[in-house]
């Protein structure tokens, strides 16, 4: 049995190899059309029915779909009929034979069954054709007693094409997984752009509204004329912020198309208008819980278990090919019908019993196959169990880091609501001319710096959220399962 069974159940883009839908869903695409804010969920479920690399990994399970049933085609069942008769000559003698051949599939024998008929004279050097006048049945087999008795070279070829099938589906999860893990970052960049892109708007929109009030107190007199030179200057200022995080927004929703898109499978750049309005629930990540072993549940090292699998197969086959051949043969037959021109000496049931031996004498083919399948045994055994350390170790860094930016988002919360307490109360005291304008774009700027600090330490969390996610294979975080209707 194979070590590697398939750990990922279905998810939106195809259920019977893991990650993907099932052909019966309606196909998950993107809504250009759509005002409501853009969600992870939505994006993750786009994703995941239309990114090309999982198509591609779909074509590539179906490759080995088709391996595996070429494999299957050594069981076949085989008809043959061969027919001959005498044109010319002193015979007239003309015979069809007709066969059915089954391998077995636990043993390296076959069952066979016969019918043969035949009419007119043979030479004394054909004399097997001759039948009653309505044919021979004959029904026998072939068992194999030592070599080919548990494994063969068709039930290897069967089950190495299985366990390349299951490779096949481990890789595509691998696949969806990194798919849907850069699908997390694109989004959560988008998110973050976006709002860093609101602070500095919001920034910019409160060095306007005093630019008429500055204006009018300079005409009055109230206020010297410098400090309308220096509002101006702190506006282009705020502007050039804008700009950049207006830039930075754009490039992140052209990067997110690659994972949204449309039914057509176009690529959709998200509109502005649909930016989440809540940072905590855009940004908060997707939950992540560790049960068990996180490495068993990675397809990476799913792939390595069903290779050294194969190894194994390798190995049982090398040793089998060192045995002695044994083959045992029964066969029983039956002539029908009145007598023909054979004589009566067909008419009788028979049955014939035989075997068959050989023994190689040195099998240097075989030893040396045995080598380097235990060679390649101990080389994958090893490189599987490094494997499972670096998930382990990978997936306790991640742990940390999680629990790191956890701290950093609540010390940044703090910071942001202790600085726009300040700039609010600067704000006042300025419009009761009790401050300076220095002060208040000073106290403004350092509230606006902390609110983008705060985004940048949610952006932190929700990203190492979603690379824990695809360390542990959590298909539910990385919108790989969908709840059945």
């Amino acid at each position: 049995m194979l070590a590697a069974a398939s750990l990922l159940p279905a998810a939106p883009a195809f259920a019977q190899y893991g990650p993907v839908v099932t052909s019966g869903r309606p196909y998950a695409a993107a809504d250009p059309q759509s005002a409501e804010p853009l969600t992870l969920t939505e994006v993750l479920r786009v994703s995941a029915a239309s990114a090309p690399q999982i198509v591609e990994a779909l074509a590539r399970i179906r490759q080995a779909e088709g391996r595996a049933l070429s494999a299957e085609g050594a069981f076949d069942t085989v008809f043959d009929v061969d027919g001959r008769t005498r044109a010319l000559g002193y015979y007239d003698g003309s015979a069809l034979d007709a066969k059915v051949r089954q391998p077995l599939t636990e043993n390296g024998g076959y069952l066979y069954g016969g019918y043969r008929v035949s009419r007119g004279s043979f030479p004394i050097y054909e004399d097997e054709y001759y039948t009653n006048r309505l044919g021979e049945l004959k029904v026998g087999g072939l068992y194999s007693l030592l070599r080919d008795r548990l494994v063969d070279e068709r039930r290897t070829r069967r089950t190495l094409a299985a366990a390349d099938l299951d490779i096949a589906r481990f890789e595509a999860q691998a696949t969806a997984i990194g798919v849907q893990r850069r699908a997390m970052d694109a989004y959560q960049t988008w998110v973050a752009a976006g709002l860093r892109l609101r602070a500095y708007r919001g920034l910019l929109e409160l060095a306007e509204s005093r630019r008429a009030g500055i204006s009018r107190q300079v005409e009055l007199g109230a206020k010297p004329e410098i400090l309308l030179t220096e509002n101006e200057q702190n506006l282009v200022r705020r502007r050039a912020l804008v700009l950049r995080a207006e830039q930075e927004f754009e490039s992140a929703a052209n990067s997110l198309s690659l994972y949204y898109r449309d039914a057509s499978g176009q690529p959709v750049v998200v509109s502005p208008r649909r930016l989440p309005k809540d940072a905590d629930a855009a940004l908060a990540g997707p939950p992540v819980e560790i049960l068990g072993p996180a490495a068993m549940a990675r397809p990476d090292l799913q792939t390595m278990l069903a290779r050294i699998d194969q190894s194994m197969a390798k190995l049982a086959l090398a040793r089998n090919d060192l045995l002695p051949k044994l083959d045992l043969r029964a066969e029983v037959g039956k002539d029908i019908g009145d007598e023909g021109l054979g004589g009566r000496s067909r008419t009788p049931f028979e049955t014939v019993v035989g075997f068959r031996f050989s023994v190689p004498l040195q099998n240097r083919t075989a030893k040396g196959k045995i080598d380097e399948a235990r060679a390649e045994i101990d080389a994958l055994n090893a490189r599987a169990r490094f494997l499972r350390d670096q998930i382990a170790v990978e997936v306790e860094g991640i742990t940390i880091a999680v629990d790191a930016a956890e701290r950093l988002a609540q010390a940044a919360a703090q910071e942001q609501q202790l600085a726009e307490r300040l700039a609010e109360g600067e704000r006042r005291r300025f419009a009761l001319g009790s401050s300076d304008f220095f002060l208040v774009n000073q106290r403004e700027e350092t509230a606006t710096d902390a609110q983008v600090r705060l985004i940048d330490a949610q952006a932190r969390i929700a990203a190492a959220r979603s690379e824990l996610a695809a360390a542990t294979a959590d298909q539910e975080a990385l919108g790989l399962t969908l709840e059945e209707n």
